[in-house]
């Protein structure tokens, strides 16, 4: 029984290898073994559970509704065999940390942290990937991710890591172009960048004559990250609402300017940590959560603009 249990454990790490890497090359390489032995592999896998969980042809490599379903359990069982590692470590920090976190956050605030944070931990491989489209955590196989702003109801856990405010802006090369909104209504008049992954029409909010209103805006350009968003605004394509982290020492140095700030209602981005429950948070987890929220509090750009209303 032993020995079927390996096997079995064995086929599933395999299996997600080969999910995650999109095919049996890449995988094989990753893995150092022959891609003839992969396919070997699953082809018994799949003949062991009656199923196909594979559709392969020379371009693409996809996933049958029982490979989805059989990729998913995969990788529970694997996290739970590396959370055990890790229980009877005596809590030491190793093995691979997958953490995703936002592209500004990511550049400005994971990436530098980590060499400190690795040379603590020698024994840890740390798997970097910044996007500000949603992971799925499960599917990804990842441990944490960093997410801006509000979170949409889901079974994950979160921890807050702190806040920024937000701040809208723009490049003096746009206003000396399309002058300086007075109200937040003359946003009507302006080219106001936004998100291409919020479904609804962007609105942003103001304190207006003494209630909050929330202002819609449009404009003819629409991005997928902060980063992008930040260096459009800077070539003065248009007005911007952006965390005050990921651009306040553009505005220190005059290449951003604040706008309407006397209407800013405490606009608050909240920054969470973000993983899956449901057992003991493993021991690298636990680290990385707690040194980055001591990073973020040695952060002056976290604490607001000095110039804010």
């Amino acid at each position: 029984m032993p020995r079927i249990l390996m096997e079995r454990s064995g086929e599933m790490e395999v299996f997600a290898r080969v999910v995650q890497e999109g095919g049996f090359s890449a995988a094989a390489r990753s893995l150092d073994i022959t891609p003839s032995a992969i396919s070997k592999l699953i082809a018994r896998l799949e003949a062991r559970l009656g199923t196909r969980l594979l559709m392969r042809t020379t371009r693409a490599l996809t996933l049958t509704e029982e490979g989805e379903a059989f990729h998913h359990a995969a990788l529970k069982v694997i996290q739970a065999l590396d959370d055990a590692d890790q229980e009877v470590s005596g809590g030491a920090v190793r093995g691979r940390l997958r953490v995703n976190a936002t592209i500004p956050f990511g550049t400005m605030f994971v990436a530098p942290a980590m060499p400190a944070f690795i040379e603590r931990n020698p024994d840890l491989i740390v798997d970097l990937s910044f996007t500000d489209g949603i992971v799925d955590l499960v599917a990804e196989k990842t441990d944490v991710a960093i997410r801006m702003g509000n979170l949409p109801d889901s079974g994950l856990i979160a921890r807050k890591l702190g806040q920024s405010r937000r701040v809208v802006c723009a490049a003096p090369s746009y206003l000396e172009r399309k002058g300086r909104p007075a109200t937040p209504a003359d946003l009507d008049r302006h080219d106001c960048l936004t998100f291409n992954f919020r479904r609804e029409r962007p609105s942003w909010p103001f304190l207006y004559e003494g209630r909050e209103v929330g202002q819609p805006v449009t404009g003819s350009l629409v991005v997928n990250n902060g980063e992008t968003m930040k260096q459009m605004v800077l070539a003065g394509a248009g007005i911007a609402r952006l965390g005050l982290f990921h651009v306040a020492t553009d505005i220190a140095a005059g290449r951003l300017v604040p706008l309407l700030e006397e209407c800013n209602p405490g606009d608050l981005e909240l920054i969470h940590a973000i993983y899956v429950g449901g057992g003991p948070l493993p021991h690298r987890v636990r680290a990385f959560i707690e040194y980055i929220i001591k990073t973020l509090e040695q952060s002056p750009l976290l604490k607001g603009y000095p110039n804010a209303a």
